[in-house]
């Protein structure tokens, strides 16, 4: 059975870009593929949480991969720091990664403009650890966005030099999958572009999110003037909205609200209203069974450590082969 491997930063709470764009392709893949899912904690000290931010938002993104439907059963769910073979790994990795690509990656250089104060090396290498996660488990597929490839891309230049410098074609090449070829893209509610709790806390409706703070995000979204001339094309404004209402609200919703728009009646008022209570029906499952499980202590512990025997039974077994590659040998 082939190997997927993806997994989410702990800096929080996931939301809905989250939820329709990633963990619904991997509640599906869960059947099909050997999927390891883990909780990115290490590649979250790039931003120096706090002790008591860093556990809470660990155990945050655990609760609500299970509230979302990922089964520890089916698949691997594990917590990054809970396997020290990929910080091994990525040891090694890094020996034969060079500064010149490194610095060349457009996040590196994004976080550079943003975070002028905060170029640590953590964030320099943040491709290999990236790469060190997948290919512990020897993973020929990733689902990620497009804003990964580039990453993707480097995880198997890695994998590649690794296999010609020590002449043995141990690591397959990584690739980017996703289970269903319609990939869904939610965007956010500030009138840019994707949902993202990094883009501002107006921007995400997150899916712990209540009733009433989703209310008041909604509302708050941006909006312009409205239309004036009858189906003119939506400012992205307002299409982010549409694309939106097409994901959790009902085709007669959707075609009642484009007829508004393209014959100019539309009140955006009425249109947020409406958006807000079809988010809180489409999200109001999981939001129970996230507050059932995070009150399930003993559950929590049993899924991490589950997960953390299963994570390196595989990875130990990689480590333990690159070492003799390598030439790592007991005398």
């Amino acid at each position: 059975m082939e190997i997927v491997v993806s997994g989410i930063r702990s800096t929080g709470n996931l939301h809905l870009g989250n939820y329709y764009g990633a963990i619904q392709n991997f509640v599906k893949m869960q059947d099909n593929y050997n999927c390891f899912f883990f909780i990115a904690d290490l590649h979250s000290l790039t931003t120096h949480p706090t002790p008591e931010n860093l556990h809470g938002n660990v155990k945050q993104v655990l609760v609500e991969y299970l509230a979302a439907g990922i089964d520890p059963e089916r698949a691997t769910i594990y917590i990054q720091s809970d396997v020290p073979e990929v910080t091994e790994l990525y040891l090694y990795l890094n020996m034969n990664a060079y500064m010149g690509e490194l610095e060349r990656s457009t996040s590196f250089k994004d976080k550079v403009r943003d975070n002028p104060e905060n170029v640590n090396a953590g964030l320099l290498t943040y491709p290999v650890l990236m790469a060190a996660d997948i290919i512990i488990h020897k993973a020929t597929k990733v689902p990620v966005g497009k804003d990964q490839e580039q990453h993707l891309e480097m995880s198997r230049n890695f994998a590649n030099r690794f296999n010609r410098l020590y002449n043995n074609q141990y690591f397959p090449e990584p690739y980017a999958f996703n289970f269903s070829d319609n990939l869904v893209k939610i965007p956010g509610l500030d009138g840019k572009g994707k949902m993202g709790k990094s883009e501002g806390e107006g921007n995400a409706v997150f899916l712990s999110d209540s009733p009433e703070v989703i209310r008041k995000k909604v509302m708050r979204a941006v909006t312009d003037g409205g239309p004036n001339i009858e189906n003119q094309e939506k400012p992205i404004e307002i299409q982010n909205l549409f694309d939106i209402m097409k994901v959790v609200s009902s085709t007669d919703t959707l075609i009642h609200f484009e007829n508004l728009y393209n014959s100019c009646q539309i009140r955006y008022g009425d249109l947020k209203k409406q958006l807000a209570e079809d988010i809180i029906g489409a999200t109001s499952d999981i939001r129970e069974r996230i507050k059932d499980i995070a009150d399930d202590a003993a559950y929590l512990r049993k899924v991490a450590n589950l997960g953390a025997e299963k994570a390196r039974e595989s990875a130990g077994k990689t480590i333990r082969e690159v070492r003799e590659i390598i030439g790592f040998r007991s005398f």
